[in-house]
């Protein structure tokens, strides 16, 4: 992976009249491969995108406290506090409650009859990582071949894609960014969607190893004897011994380390999978039949491994053990299809409270739907759980503090507590109702530029329309 600094969503075009124009002109006067430098040099030109970031400017630095008075505040992690005050300073939560003292020189906001909750959760997503999918210049998700440990999301992630100001204007101000592709993808990071460069970004550099389990499911896309039976499984065991072995590998390249030290020779591809390996870096495992995720649960309780699981879509079938081994699930989308035919409509919309109610931990997120451009509808997925069993609470928790939680980073972000990043932002009525508007939010303490490409349009054609409105 690498980190593309360029922007596809428009092109600089010269005409080729012009390249021939200045052709002619340098003929006589230039010799061969200068003649050739040059038509090469306007050939790039001519499919060069132009360089542009966005038009929203990152926060600055907390400078002075800032209070939000009259408010109600929902700590997420207790019950919400009616005409409250939230006071931040130095990037962090000082105080909070009904009556507290504003401190001195603090900017004081009124916000009577706002909203205030700790920043929405994505816990899987490629924002940074794809700009346009129909351009694959600006797609940065995966490296070639099928074992990529050593690949890592956050160096790649662009802090300039359109797609983060977008996101974060419907509350969604935290993101893990996850690379994709092959067997073992890389590791992921959590990104805070506000900053000038992807260090800036960075919540958490290293969040959790990427796995796409293998399966024995019959792709409905492909025919042929390579669906066979006999070959699905072969390709299946194929793969699980290849996990095996890189744990071996692993392991014996520390034991390596430790005998030889310095002299060991440096492998990227295991010295990325130490921490995982040790137990301290989880690995976050697609997996939706019920196969997989037992298979998966199987090999990281052999391993003693720390294990997330990503899809879901037949954990309560196993939740026993799920609670077992104490692994989380984050349910990769509520509005989805049902994975098969016989199952009832609604087998995707229940998933969260099925998992409520066998008590597995879990989070939702809006990856099944969209990884990118759709990352921003996370709170509509909870609101089809809530109207759907789950408890309206509960759908909150699933998208604020539960996946803070999974991603092991609930003692910076996931509630509103004295002592924890000011990530926030306040709307105008209940973040899972579609009318909502989100109308400030702070990073770290930093005030958000709320505007976005989808605002600039909108305001563009209504102009438009009151133009030819006008003009009856």
């Amino acid at each position: 992976m690498h980190h593309s600094i360029f922007k596809l969503d428009r092109l600089v075009a010269i005409p080729i009249a012009n390249i021939l124009i200045v052709q002619n002109m340098w003929k006589r006067s230039m010799n061969f491969s200068s003649q050739f430098l040059l038509v090469f040099v306007i050939s790039l030109l001519t499919l060069a995108p132009s360089v542009r970031a966005t038009d929203e400017v990152p926060g600055a630095k907390q400078k002075q406290p800032v209070a939000i008075v009259g408010a109600t505040v929902h700590p997420v992690a207790s019950a919400p506090i009616e005409n409250a005050t939230i006071v931040f300073a130095d990037g962090k939560i000082t105080a909070l409650g009904a009556g507290v003292v504003v401190p001195q020189g603090a900017e004081v906001i009124h916000l009577a009859g706002q909203h205030v909750y700790p920043a929405m959760f994505e816990t899987y997503s490629q924002l940074g990582l794809t700009e346009i999918g129909a351009v694959p210049a600006t797609i940065d998700t995966s490296e070639t071949g099928d074992v990529n440990p050593n690949v890592e999301a956050l160096v790649a992630v662009n802090p300039d894609s359109e797609l983060i100001p977008v996101t974060r204007s419907n509350g969604v101000l935290l993101a893990v960014s996850a690379p994709s592709g092959g067997l073992v993808s890389g590791t992921s990071a959590v990104l805070q969607l506000d900053g000038w460069t992807f260090e800036d970004l960075s919540l958490k550099d290293k969040a959790a190893m990427q796995v796409n389990w293998p399966s024995l499911r019959r792709s409905r896309f492909r025919r042929g004897t390579d669906q066979d039976e006999s070959k699905l499984i072969k390709r299946y065991e194929e793969q699980i011994n290849g996990l095996k072995e890189i744990f071996d590998e692993t392991r014996a390249y520390q034991a390596g380390q430790q005998v030889r030290g310095a002299e060991q020779p440096l492998d990227l591809r295991l010295e990325a999978m130490i921490p995982v390996v040790n137990g301290e870096l989880p690995m976050m495992v697609a997996a939706d039949s019920l196969n997989q995720i037992q298979s998966a649960v199987a090999f990281a309780a052999e391993q003693n491994a720390k294990l997330i699981i990503i899809g879901g879509y037949d954990a309560p079938l196993c939740a026993e053990l799920l609670k077992k081994h104490n692994v989380p699930v984050i349910v990769s989308a509520v509005q989805r299809r049902p994975l098969r035919r016989n199952d009832a409509f609604d087998t995707p919309y229940t998933l969260p409270a099925r998992l409520a109610a066998a008590g597995v931990p879990f989070c939702i997120s809006s990856s099944g739907r969209a990884s990118t451009w759709n990352t921003r509808i996370l709170p509509i997925q909870a609101a089809m759980a809530a109207g759907y069993g789950l408890d309206r609470e509960e759908a909150v928790k699933a998208i604020t503090l539960y996946p803070a939680q999974i991603m092991g980073v609930d003692d910076q972000v996931g509630s509103l507590e004295v002592g924890k990043h000011a990530t926030l932002f306040v709307c105008d009525g209940d973040p899972l109702e579609i009318e909502t508007q989100v109308n400030h939010a702070w990073v770290q303490g930093k005030k958000v530029d709320l505007s976005d490409k989808h605002k600039r349009l909108y305001q563009k054609y209504q102009k438009k329309y009151e133009q030819l409105e006008n003009e009856k």
